[in-house]
């Protein structure tokens, strides 16, 4: 029996608290039955014959447990990146990976530093530990503004969140801020280098986050979710030393790779350069999108990512909405401040022409 005068269970204020997480809107349908979602940063290839066929293969064992070590998995991205097994750990996208990792070394009075605007998934997870979020404003051309970062760290701080490139704006942090910024925080303030889009990274100036493994505190995450076509499944990874990435291990669920989605790495891996010729085609097309955006005045940041990024402030909601009613949905982040912008996927050859058509045509 309901009784509103008998006390309901509680729920944590750090839950009831949390921002909500917004996921790219699937595309309507614009004048002539156009149609494109440019929302989520989706690889718009679809997946290679070689992987449906692994993934078949693979779905005749779902009555069985996936390996909980993800050991085949490990074994080949382990041999892929020049890193021992032992510093991999797998989750449900990457975003579960920092989950588990922000679990596992975060407590209530905790501090978290990240840049602002970037990943809108950083305050939900670190909300959810009870540690405290420290955003710190974006710089010139929304790049991370590292001396700020910097200067936010303090003796409560157990983690510094760095996207590169930084989701939604698009640009990557130059490698040699990178390493001066690692050296400079305490050696027990864990580093998370998110480099969920590092495949799409053509400037040789860019952040190489492998090459500062030899830093205990730092920890690089990747995804299966982009470049590889594979976001339906969900797979991403840290790497980390062995301390870190078993700390991961350690607080993540059992089985939360599934049989299939082990089957799509491998035979993912093995399609690699397949996979790549389509990366480079998309980051041909970024740059098309980039230039055509900015012959029409538009002040478009550099971006290494598969997505570029309008500073729209207070026209955000009309750009979105103009580039929605035509059927090409984009990704408008509107909170009423300087860092609103419309987030806009490389998507299909005839979608980015699509887009610089619209573009043509914004409310200003």
């Amino acid at each position: 029996m309901n009784d509103s005068s008998r006390p309901e269970v509680p729920i944590r204020a750090e839950v009831t608290g949390l921002p909500a997480y917004v996921a790219g809107k699937p595309a309507g349908v614009g004048p002539g039955g156009v149609s494109y979602k440019l929302s989520s940063n989706e690889n718009p290839f679809p997946p290679l014959p070689s992987v449906l066929a692994a993934v078949a293969e693979a779905s005749t064992r779902l009555n069985r447990y996936p390996d909980a070590g993800n050991t085949a998995i490990a074994g080949a991205l382990a041999a892929r990146l020049g890193v021992a097994p032992e510093q991999l750990a797998f989750g449900t996208g990457s975003v579960a990976v920092l989950y588990h990792l922000l679990q596992a070394v975060c407590a209530p009075g905790d501090e978290v530093v990240y840049a602002w605007r970037s990943f809108e998934a950083y305050p939900i997870a670190i909300q959810l530990t009870g540690a405290r979020p420290v955003p710190v404003g974006l710089g010139p051309g929304a790049t991370h503004d590292l001396t700020a970062m910097r200067a936010a760290v303090n003796e409560r701080t157990r983690v510094v969140l760095l996207c590169t490139p930084n989701n939604p704006t698009g640009p990557a942090i130059a490698h040699d801020d990178l390493v001066g910024f690692v050296d400079s925080v305490p050696s027990d303030v864990m580093v998370v280098v998110d480099e969920a889009y590092v495949e799409f990274v053509t400037d040789p100036r860019a952040a190489r986050g492998l090459e500062l493994l030899d830093r205990p505190n730092v920890v690089v995450l990747r995804t299966f979710s982009k470049a590889y076509g594979l976001a339906g499944f969900r797979v991403g990874y840290g790497v980390a030393s062995p301390r870190l990435a078993g700390a991961v291990r350690a607080t993540s669920l059992p089985f939360g790779v599934s049989v299939p989605a082990q089957a799509a790495v491998l035979a993912s891996l093995e399609a690699e350069a397949e996979l790549l010729e389509r990366v480079a085609h998309l980051v041909a097309q970024r740059e098309v999108l980039v230039a055509g955006l900015r012959s029409l005045g538009l002040e478009i940041p550099d971006t290494q990512a598969n997505f570029v990024w309008l500073p729209a402030g207070p026209r955000t909601q009309a750009w979105g909405d103009h580039f929605a009613d035509a059927g090409a949905m984009a990704r408008a982040y509107r909170a009423d401040n300087e860092h609103d912008g419309v987030r806009i996927t490389v998507g299909e050859d005839e979608a980015n022409a699509y887009v610089l058509e619209l573009a043509a045509s914004l409310p200003r």
